[in-house]
């Protein structure tokens, strides 16, 4: 964390925020296709700039580290999607998920057809109630039978 401040900022490190601008500086960050997604939910700040204080930042490696329990990390991971901030996933949440995940670029982007298909499977499979949007719940459900989630849902730095 003090390495992302300004060495003047270094002494006053508990009392000082980090711009989102320079949290993304890092490297398992920068790499991330959530990275703004993931600084957003990990961020207390109240002016909507997802800017980090230190409590917020080791907040956000305990999530990410191999001791969190699969609820924490599947916890985190369904705010992580919830693009919206509504409480579900629905059908843009997933279109967004989708996409982060496919790259930025048009030459990865899915069809709209391949994409509403896509949605459609992932609705099929995890709605349970079939309310056609994915509860928390509903998500740790779905988490739960992979076996590979909470080994890939971590940082290290």
């Amino acid at each position: 964390f003090s390495d992302l401040l300004a060495r003047e900022e270094r002494d006053q490190a508990l009392a000082t925020r980090l711009p989102k601008s320079r949290m993304l500086l890092l490297p398992e960050l920068r790499a991330n296709p959530f990275r703004h997604r993931i600084c957003h939910v990990f961020s207390t700040a109240d002016d909507g700039e997802d800017s980090m204080s230190f409590e917020d930042f080791l907040d956000m490696l305990n999530v990410f580290s191999d001791s969190a329990t699969p609820e924490i990390k599947s916890h985190y991971a369904f705010r992580i999607f919830d693009f919206d901030d509504d409480g579900t996933l629905d059908k843009k949440d997933l279109e967004n998920l989708v996409n982060c995940l496919t790259g930025e670029g048009e030459d990865g982007r899915l069809s709209a057809a391949e994409m509403e298909q896509l949605i459609q499977n992932i609705l099929d499979e995890s709605d349970i109630d079939k309310d056609g949007t994915i509860n928390l719940s509903e998500f740790q459900h779905i988490i739960s039978r992979s076996p590979d989630f909470t080994s890939s849902f971590k940082i290290v730095l």
